[in-house]
């Protein structure tokens, strides 16, 4: 008796060339290209290069004091809106946000009499609040955010120039130094380290708050967030992201970290004036654009931004060491940008193919 053949079906072979994505090998060359710093990374080298050949001082300790001084200024806030940015917003009250902390931590030292701890903390509230009505606005509403946060930018800069010379006289609030608890703020948040040589402690905070952000992006769920609702918030509400919450936390965090920022100069100062910061909101963006992160959203790194911030702090000082017109920053700064975006997109594009 013959046996009945099995109806089972015997699996033939996989169709020649086709393999698993996962299983794929990947070049040390294309993790790099896939890198959102990496454009940001060169533009140091090259940058740093260039003033080191043509001044003496630009990479002794000293001159790397100053020009880190700078970048640490520029670093702390464009990190957090780095995070913005790759979230799919913008806030252009950054910059003016370090002015209103300053006056308002001198006026509530000077005038109301408050320790300098206290005035620091009821400050950050106050630019936590701020935060907090952006986003609120923006997704209340659904107006673009830079709207929103330009409107913010001149209702501080009102406030800044107003409420200031109300109280004050004029546009200045100084005396710091003579004030309860300002020795032990300024030792932490205004000094510096190292002597003779007099690195500011903002470049340690700098680093902290780049490692810290870091370390969000990377290892996470909210940092996997802020890269969802910037790529596509709709796909990611549907995934269960509590995109209100992303997105408010990230204006907010940006708001605290110019606010801290703002804190820092006017404790390093001693004293601190109205159109403090005002226009430094577009330095962050280029500093986190240089650094890879797409106007768009979606895409980007911490890093990237604070190599950014880098080299606004060489190119500022760098220009000052040779001792040409300092007027030429900003024209150095437009040509640094262009050149990133155009890197940073052909390095996006090759990586992209390279997923292929």
């Amino acid at each position: 008796m013959s046996s009945t053949p099995s109806s089972a079906t015997v699996p033939g072979p996989s169709p020649a060339g086709v393999a698993d994505d996962r299983l794929t090998q990947v070049s040390l060359l294309t993790r790099l290209l896939r890198r959102p710093e990496l454009g940001a990374l060169l533009a140091v080298v090259v940058v740093g290069l260039f003033f080191a050949v043509t001044t003496e001082q630009f990479l002794t300790l000293d001159g790397m004091a100053d020009w880190t001084s700078v970048g640490a200024t520029v670093g702390i806030p464009a990190v957090a809106v780095a995070l913005l940015m790759i979230g799919g917003e913008f806030d252009l009250s950054a910059g003016v946000m370090i002015g209103t902390a300053g006056l308002l931590v001198g006026i509530l030292v000077t005038e109301v009499g408050l320790n300098v701890w206290l005035a620091i903390a009821l400050t950050l509230a106050f630019a936590a609040g701020i935060g907090f009505f952006n986003g609120f606005v923006v997704l209340r509403t659904k107006l673009p955010s830079f709207i929103v946060t330009l409107a913010t930018f001149f209702i501080l800069q009102g406030a800044n120039l107003g409420v200031t010379k109300l109280i004050t006289g004029t546009v200045v609030v100084s005396g710091l130094e003579d004030q309860p608890g300002y020795s032990s703020a300024h030792s932490l948040l205004g000094g510096t380290f190292w002597a003779p040589h007099d690195f500011q402690v903002t470049v340690l905070w700098w680093i902290a708050i780049t490692v810290a952000a870091t370390w969000v992006l990377s290892r996470m769920r909210f940092g996997n967030w802020i890269f969802g609702v910037g790529g596509d918030v709709e796909a990611a509400r549907n995934s269960g992201v509590p995109v209100a919450r992303v997105k408010i936390a990230l204006f907010m965090t940006t708001a605290v970290t110019s606010a801290l920022t703002g804190v820092m100069i006017a404790l390093r100062l001693g004293s601190t004036q109205a159109n403090q910061g005002v226009g430094d909101e577009f330095t962050f963006i280029i500093a986190a654009v240089v650094g890879g992160c797409l106007l768009t959203g979606g895409f980007g790194s911490a890093i990237g931004a604070a190599l950014g911030a880098t080299i606004v702090g060489m190119a500022f000082i760098g220009i000052q060491f040779s001792g040409w017109d300092t007027d030429w920053r900003f024209l150095f700064l437009g040509v640094i940008l262009l050149i990133a975006v155009l890197i940073n997109n052909f390095i996006r594009r090759r990586a992209e193919g390279a997923r292929r």
